[in-house]
């Protein structure tokens, strides 16, 4: 007689899900000229080491490992990835509009360049630490817009990167408050 198991699902439904951002209007994507230096910052945003690309990845990441034991974690996970996927794309609008190139490619003031890699990634083990490095890599990407704010003078392209703040703060909170439910 064969010992049949069932077979292993995930039971965690994501139908309906949505990105989690601020309930506030994004303004309009656009600049006020072109200006590839400008573009450049914007190419770190969209796919440096601290990045909307990396971002994506790695929340991505924990929330396939995640799925399957913490649904509710794994849901609020979800639906930030989804938010950092619309500001990939408004980053990835303005840099064309500044006259770059969206490829994947950080081009750096020092004229590095590097092509993006999962090697930017945290891939911790547990939801706890997970939490806090996807906490931290917000932090770290609040703190590169606003040096880019600085350094950019358009204020139209600023107006979205502050916008764009103002998601990822929201995130830290969300991100916050499932640890101290952990």
């Amino acid at each position: 007689m064969e010992n049949k198991t069932a077979p292993l699902e995930n039971l965690c439904s994501f139908q309906g899900m949505k990105p989690a951002m601020m309930e506030l209007p994004y303004p309009p994507i656009r600049a006020e000229e072109k200006n590839l230096s400008f573009a450049n910052l914007l190419s770190v945003d969209y796919c440096g080491s601290v990045s909307e690309l990396s971002a994506i990845t790695q929340y991505i990441n924990n929330e396939n490992r995640l799925s399957c034991e913490t649904c509710s974690v794994a849901k609020v996970i979800l639906s930030i990835a989804m938010a950092e996927m619309m500001h990939l794309q408004k980053l990835g609008e303005l840099i064309y509009l500044l006259g770059g190139d969206v490829d994947y490619v950080a081009k750096y003031c020092d004229r590095k360049k590097f092509l993006w890699t999962p090697a930017y990634l945290t891939i911790p083990r547990s939801a706890k630490e997970m939490l806090l490095a996807d906490i931290e890599s917000e932090k770290q990407a609040i703190g590169q817009y606003e040096m880019h704010i600085r350094m950019i003078q358009d204020g139209c392209v600023n107006a979205v990167l502050k916008r764009i703040i103002q998601d990822e703060e929201y995130h830290i909170m969300l991100l916050q408050a499932m640890l101290k439910e952990l």
